[in-house]
């Protein structure tokens, strides 16, 4: 009962503020307001999620390689102990490619049963509902968890990082669903579950708001979506902070400043090396996903067949199994240099040859965590190579280790800023942003327009998101004053509903605009509404009885025109009424309708360029649109069949 008041609560202040709804930035006092409410409880959400596949995967990964198989991989210094010992000294090393395929099969079984969307990497699913203002089904997050948690416990290779914020970008769809907001707004929650997500489980919620705005687009940001990630994102590390720890996940050698310039040399090659095993890795891992699209198996069988393969692989190099961040904290130190060299330098591409039979052949989890490991092998086979034979080099590989991590992923994801952040976040460190800028610059040069995320798009004029307003740049320019429409027909507020049905039945047209005596707008009529009504009750009821707080919808004039036409389709409207406040009243001023809109977009568009010679200051171009919008309007044009 209390979740049900709550929501009608919501949908009343919902309502109250739909003036302020034509705004779309959070700025305004309801809208901040609102959208704290909202990011708090995705961040309360993102939180909750984050522990619970944080304790799951821990919970698989005893099961299935601890118990089962008695090998227990290395953890961070912020999650565990670094302690090891070889997979061959464990008690029944032998059946690893056992239980990563049974690992692969349940997860098969569970996604494609259940939800087949929940397949592959969580994120870039995130990032096409946003795109395409679609809802998330509510079993998708929880199918995805329980999945994922298999394919990583039982050794498959795959990062925390997508189920983490499908759950919470879940959750924004869910409560978009529930609260009935709009599409930008659904939109908005779902970038916000993003961030949230990610910034809590890996401890960097800087990073996983900044991720928010940035990951959407190669080449552009969702800079809407920076607050309310922000909230979310705080909100969520302090809720997964407060069952984890505060510490960073990876633990650092002290002393790691930049203190010289020289070596800038180095991480400038190690950007060009990151940025080519980065193009590698989108390559090799969308690749073997057409592969396993094109084989003649069920789609539940082929997660099996993958694990099986990487099982096999792990019994010779058992660093490419599940999440891999044990083996970065062990990659910072010094004991780096008693590595073998080969396999240091096979480590990146095993990794990605793991992943991608891991999650490209249909198994759940990340490709953001793996994608970070295989940044780390790179840059610890470069110290690695170098340290004997190149003076300068510094003393530990960990410097190396940190910034090819960000290097590598921040480039290939396209989101340079946020994995610095969260890098640096997640180490603890700062002190290496001056090397790690010319390294993730380069390494963005180097991908070019390649991405791991295949419905990431490359500026919002390319998504649906923000299709309408950069189709018409031009509208944004322009108000709704110029493409005003005269204030006829209308309907009197004291009219019986049979009394309107003959108007409009005279007029042609499906609705109309009611207003009082004082020429105040009180809302809209249409022709199906008194249809709705008995025949025989028609003449004692009125119009007011009929309208509702929703179809008292308008726009002022001054509101720019692209948020009016994305208004009019996403209400299915054919007009708005403009209103002017007065005297605490709403007068109606007129119509703007989609025809008008375009006739002043073409009238903007053809108006000559006013002269830059000097004399008397001319009056703006799109001033006299008012005319050209609204001659040879007819009654009742523009109130039907425009839209």
């Amino acid at each position: 009962m209390l979740s049900e008041r709550l929501i009608v609560g919501l949908r009343r202040w919902e309502r109250r503020g739909g003036r302020e709804r034509r705004e779309k930035g959070v700025e305004r006092p309801y809208l901040l307001w609102k959208w704290l409410l909202l990011s708090s409880a995705i961040g309360l959400v993102a939180g909750l999620g984050a522990i619970a596949f944080f304790e799951a995967i821990h919970l698989a990964s005893a099961f299935f390689l601890g118990v089962l198989i008695g090998y227990r991989p290395p953890d961070p210094t912020g999650e565990g102990s670094t302690v090891w010992a070889p997979l061959w000294g464990a008690a029944r090393p032998w059946l690893l490619p056992l239980v990563t395929t049974g690992g692969g099969l349940l997860a098969g079984l569970i996604v494609f049963l259940w939800a087949p969307e929940a397949e592959g990497h969580g994120t870039d699913a995130a990032i096409a509902a946003f795109h395409q203002g679609r809802p998330i089904r509510a079993r998708v997050p929880l199918i995805k968890l329980v999945a994922s948690a298999i394919t990583i416990g039982s050794g498959g290779s795959g990062g925390r990082e997508g189920p983490a914020a499908q759950i919470s970008a879940g959750f924004g769809s869910l409560l978009a669903t529930l609260l009935h907001l709009e599409a930008h707004e659904r939109r908005l929650a779902i970038a916000t579950g993003i961030g949230a997500g990610i910034g809590a489980i890996f401890r960097a919620p800087l990073g996983g708001a900044v991720l928010a705005a940035e990951i959407l687009y190669k080449d552009d940001l969702e800079v809407e979506a920076l607050l309310p990630a922000l909230i979310a994102s705080i909100v969520g590390y302090s809720v997964f902070g407060a069952f984890s720890g505060w510490s960073p996940i990876f633990a650092v050698p002290a002393n790691l400043a930049f203190s010289s310039p020289l070596q800038l040399l180095w991480y400038g090659l190690l950007g060009v090396g990151c940025g080519l095993v980065g193009r590698a890795y989108a390559t090799g891992f969308y690749g073997l996903t057409a592969l396993f699209h094109r084989l003649p198996l069920p789609r539940w069988l082929k997660p099996a067949l993958g694990g099986l393969l990487v099982g096999l692989i792990g019994l010779a190099v058992p660093q490419v199994l599940g999440m891999g961040y044990g083996w970065v904290q062990l990659w910072m130190q010094a004991g780096l240099s008693a590595w073998p060299l080969w396999v240091l330098l096979a480590l990146p591409f095993l990794k990605i040859l793991a992943t991608g039979l891991s999650i490209g052949s249909g198994g759940s989890g990340g490709i953001f965590g793996p994608g970070m490991v295989i940044g780390a092998a790179v840059g610890a086979a470069f110290w690695r190579l170098l340290s004997p034979l190149v003076p300068g080099i510094p003393a530990v590989p960990a410097p190396f280790v940190i910034v090819a991590m960000m290097a590598l992923f921040g480039g290939i994801a396209h989101a340079p800023l946020a994995v610095m952040l969260m890098v640096a976040e997640m180490t603890g460190n700062l002190s290496l942003l001056a090397p790690a800028m010319l390294a993730v610059g380069v390494a963005v040069l180097t991908v070019g327009e390649q991405s791991i995320y295949s419905s990431q798009l490359k500026t919002r004029a390319d998504s649906p998101a923000h299709r309408r307003r950069w189709a018409f740049p031009l509208l944004s320019l322009l108000r709704v004053r110029q493409a005003l429409l005269p204030p006829e027909p209308v309907l009197s507020s004291d009219l019986s509903l049979s009394q309107a049905e003959s108007l409009l039945r005279e007029w042609k047209i499906d609705s109309a605009a009611v207003i009082d005596e004082q020429g105040a707008w009180l809302g809209r009529l249409t022709l199906a509404q008194v249809l709705a009504v008995e025949a025989s009750e028609r003449e004692r009821r009125r119009v007011t009885e009929l309208l509702e707080s929703r179809q008292a919808l308008a726009v002022a004039p001054t509101d720019p025109l692209d948020q009016v036409l994305a208004m009019l389709v996403d209400q299915r409207y054919d007009w708005l009424p403009v209103v002017e406040e007065r005297a605490g009243s709403r007068r109606l001023l007129g119509y703007v309708s989609a025809r008008s809109i375009l006739r002043a977009y073409q009238a903007a568009r053809t108006a000559p360029v006013p002269s830059a010679e000097p004399g008397p200051e001319p009056e703006p171009f799109a001033s006299s649109l008012l005319v050209q919008a609204g001659t040879g309007r007819e009654s009742g044009q523009g109130l039907s069949g425009e839209g």
